[in-house]
């Protein structure tokens, strides 16, 4: 079975990462993220920001997401959910995924996958990282 994700299931996906971001582990910046993939098989997997002390050594909670999924065997993703518990919905870059997390969506996810953006809205990963980096 091959899922294409209609509203409900991005919906269903925004509420998994919702639900991840209560687990982040933030003991510097108290900024909980979260987030979702879905699988083409319909497996959800999440993602939490996991921070350390030795800055650079964090991960950000799409990249947790995603690599997860890569880890667990998935390689058909089909969309991802974001959602920063702790930013600030009156200024939308503070809930938009980093630059570095934009470069492994374009590795992993399709370019016209979806990416639900807690309190922005739904765009897709080429409209998030134009132009990307790619090897292929």
């Amino acid at each position: 079975m091959t899922v294409t994700p209609d509203d409900a299931d991005l919906r269903d996906l925004l509420a998994a990462a919702r639900d991840a971001a209560q687990r982040a582990y933030v003991p510097y910046s108290s900024f909980r993220v979260g987030a979702a993939v879905l699988t083409a098989d319909g497996t959800v997997v999440p993602g939490c920001n996991v921070e350390n002390a030795s800055y650079g050594l964090a991960n950000c909670a799409e990249r947790t997401a995603l690599f997860a999924a890569v880890a667990g065997g998935h390689r058909d993703l089909v969309a991802l959910a974001v959602t920063c518990l702790d930013g600030d919905a009156s200024q939308p870059a503070t809930l938009m995924p980093c630059g570095a997390c934009r470069q492994v969506m374009v590795e992993l996810l399709p370019a016209h996958a979806p990416v639900v953006i807690d309190g922005v809205g739904a765009t897709t990963v080429d409209a998030l990282l134009p132009e990307a980096f790619r090897l292929s």
